[in-house]
């Protein structure tokens, strides 16, 4: 019976963009009807038939295109690199899967893919608008096999499978196509809107008020559909392992995208990539890491805070928590230290491996693979020689060697203040500067270009490699004495009165085994919403 609501309801929906779109169509061939009959009965001239159809159909073909898309076209989508696992390559992966689909009161997937989204999806290829059931394709994304455990992992393929049990995909087919048929319509109605026709910004915000009521309607049956699947997943899971996996995902999001764009794209702009199966599966070292223990414990514990709108597809994740850490005791506990998701697939390191061959495509395909601490090294080497750039080329352009030895021979010469440092980029603001305050805006990007060069000749001569750290930024390994050293010796070189003295006595310490330079903590990202 709820089912049977939900697509009448459905179907109403779509019914009315049909009803509006035809009555406005009635309206314009009325409209369009009597103008020929008072263009002939009066006499007027044929320019005048051309001009008034001309702009009646403005108005028509959008919304014919509207409805016409809707009735023959299937939205399409720009095709989504995943790996395809057969129940042969992955036994253990599909055994779970189809564990849970029976625990769930629904038949298991046709088709079983891996992405390198923190996601998990259910599509269903249905026929008439999703009214008649077809072929079912589950997507799990490895950064939650990475890092969720396998019964908040089961929680999940739970939920997934509840939008089965409960019928709620079939009603995606109709939804998703009414909504793309609007969209259209208005889509079209604003551009030809766009050459100031009033009759044409009507249009649009007749659709945009029925779009409104659709997007809220039918986001609001997706709020509860999200709710009867989280409670799915409960009885499925258990009610802690759902709870926990709720609370867990949208740190996975933060941490996943601050991984990715500290780590395994760290070496992009130079090319290069981690080892191969490490683009996805590094992520379990920063998981694991002592360092990141109790960063990662107060994310987990502190839901991230949502603003709630009517036209959200989920309700905010901490009230989805609340309401399942507010059901009645089952008497599964959940275990965090439980064995992890990524067990369940076999020879994992050949999987990730095979996944990254399908996802990174294109430019990154052809990239160099390094293993990480020869990653971070060359990586960071790379980096100091791009910020040292804008330096170097004024340099070149005061007829100096483009490097270290040639910048502290220009400060030497006495051209700092009084040539080199105009030929850097500026703002407009310090274009505008003159004087002292045109050199306090200069100072930061001469001693930033500078200790670039300082660290590219100290890494080329040995005596400082960067070092890979899954809690920290990377960090230069220098010897005590440099390290203590290189800050004062790089003021003093750009200092009003330059004195590169101290940073020549440094560049000439040889290194010892003693210490290394510090750096400070990156904190992950505020989870955000799931």
């Amino acid at each position: 019976m709820a089912w049977t609501l939900r697509a009448l309801r459905a179907l109403a929906l779509l019914a009315g963009f049909y009803l509006i779109s035809g009555a406005v169509l009635a309206l314009l061939v009325g409209i369009d009807v009597l103008i020929v009959i008072g263009v002939f009965e009066g006499g007027h001239a044929a320019w005048a038939l051309v001009k008034l159809l001309a702009f009646s159909l403005a108005l028509t073909i959008p919304i014919v295109q509207g409805m016409f898309a809707l009735r023959v076209r299937r939205r399409r989508h720009d095709p989504e690199p995943w790996l395809a696992v057969t129940e042969d390559e992955q036994p253990e992966l599909w055994a779970e899967i189809r564990q849970v689909a029976q625990l769930t009161g629904t038949r298991p997937p046709h088709r079983v893919v891996l992405t390198g989204d923190v996601n998990a999806g259910v599509t269903e290829r249905t026929w008439m608008l999703g009214l008649i059931p077809g072929r079912r394709r589950i997507h799990v994304g490895v950064p939650l096999l990475v890092g969720l455990t396998r019964p908040r992992l089961r929680a999940v393929l739970a939920h997934e499978m509840g939008h089965y049990s409960n019928r709620d995909t079939r009603l995606a087919g109709i939804t998703m196509r009414g909504r793309d048929a609007i969209l259209r319509t208005i889509d079209a109605l604003r551009k030809g809107a766009e050459g100031g026709s009033a009759s044409q910004a009507f249009m649009v915000r007749m659709y945009l008020r029925y779009a409104r009521l659709y997007m809220r309607v039918s986001q609001a049956v997706a709020r509860r559909q999200e709710v009867a699947a989280d409670l799915v997943a409960a009885r499925t899971a258990g009610r802690d392992s759902t709870a926990g996996a709720l609370r867990e995902i949208p740190l996975l999001h933060a941490a996943f995208g601050f991984y990715v764009e500290r780590y395994a794209c760290v070496g992009w702009d130079a090319e290069l990539l981690p080892p191969v199966g490490e683009f996805y599966g590094g992520f379990r070292h920063l998981l694991a890491d002592p360092g990141r223990e109790d960063e990662l414990a107060v994310l987990r514990a502190e839901l991230p805070e949502e603003e709630h709108s009517l036209y959200d597809s989920h309700p905010p994740i901490a009230e989805r928590v609340r309401q399942i850490e507010a059901l009645p005791e089952d008497g599964v506990a959940d275990d965090p230290h439980a064995p992890g998701a990524l067990t369940l697939l076999h020879d994992p390191t050949a999987v990730l491996a095979a996944l990254e061959s399908v996802t990174l495509v294109g430019e990154s395909a052809d990239m160099r693979h390094l293993e990480w601490g020869e990653l971070v090294h060359t990586a960071a080497r790379a980096a100091c020689d791009r910020a040292a750039e804008p330096l170097r080329s004024a340099t070149a352009a005061e007829g100096a060697s483009a490097d270290l030895a040639g910048v502290l021979d220009v400060i030497d010469a006495g051209r700092l203040w009084t040539s080199l440092a105009d030929r850097l980029p500026k703002s407009a603001e310090a274009a505008r500067a003159t004087g002292r305050a045109a050199r306090e805006f200069t100072r930061p990007a001469v001693r930033n270009g500078l200790a670039a060069l300082v660290r590219v000749e100290l890494a080329d001569t040995g005596r400082g490699r960067w070092e890979l750290s899954w809690s920290t930024t990377p960090q230069q390994s220098l010897s005590a004495d440099v390290a203590e050293a290189i800050g004062p010796a790089l003021d003093a070189a750009v200092a009003d009165l330059p004195d590169t003295a101290p940073l020549r006595a440094l560049l000439t310490v040889r290194p010892d085994s003693a210490g290394a330079g510090s750096t400070s903590p990156v904190a992950l990202p505020a989870p955000t919403k799931n």
